[in-house]
């Protein structure tokens, strides 16, 4: 997606989408170039491992030789989507338009701070219910759920409360 007004440089955000679990990577760039493209894959690769597939737009970075050279190396079939034809890659229109609200929100006046919120805005993203895979990307991705620390502070705080509650019936009974 791009380009974006930016104070730190970053006009670009590249962005990789896991079909099943929905999960989302994303980076600012300062160019969209295929050198940096290919980067951006291999640490992903290096991180989750390489997928069988990967269905990419017509950007002049998914058709240079250097990007069809990594994908031969780790072996991945590339497919690109049919031109003006964005129901091809659906979930990635529908994951650029959920990330980009988030960024619109998250930013607010101040537009081109967008690259410093970017890491939170992916967090929310993450960490949001989806209903396709009946969890969010996180549970999914990490097998676990996701408990933000104000979460943890509500839960604790409720059951000393009923902790509490239980001794003072206790000690009532006890009395009697």
């Amino acid at each position: 997606m791009g380009p974006f007004p930016s104070l730190r440089g970053n006009t670009y955000i590249l962005v990789a989408i896991d079909y099943l679990s929905k999960w989302v990577e994303a980076n600012a760039l300062h160019t969209n170039d295929a050198r940096v493209v290919c980067k951006f894959l291999k640490s992903l690769f290096a991180g989750f491992g390489t997928p069988r597939a990967m269905i990419s737009d017509r950007g002049t970075h998914f058709c240079h030789d250097q990007f069809a050279k990594v994908m031969l190396k780790y072996g991945v079939t590339h497919r690109l989507a049919t031109a003006y034809h964005p129901q091809t890659s659906g979930q990635v229109e529908v994951s650029n338009r959920g990330l980009k609200r988030i960024l619109e929100r998250t930013v607010g006046e101040n537009h081109a701070s967008w690259s410093n919120k970017l890491d939170d805005a992916l967090w929310d993203f993450r960490t949001t219910y989806k209903t396709p895979i009946e969890c969010t990307p996180y549970k999914l991705v990490h097998r676990k759920a996701c408990h933000l620390s104000i979460e943890l502070e509500h839960k604790a705080y409720w059951a000393l409360k009923h902790a509490n509650y239980d001794l003072q019936t206790m000690g009532d009974h006890i009395k009697v």
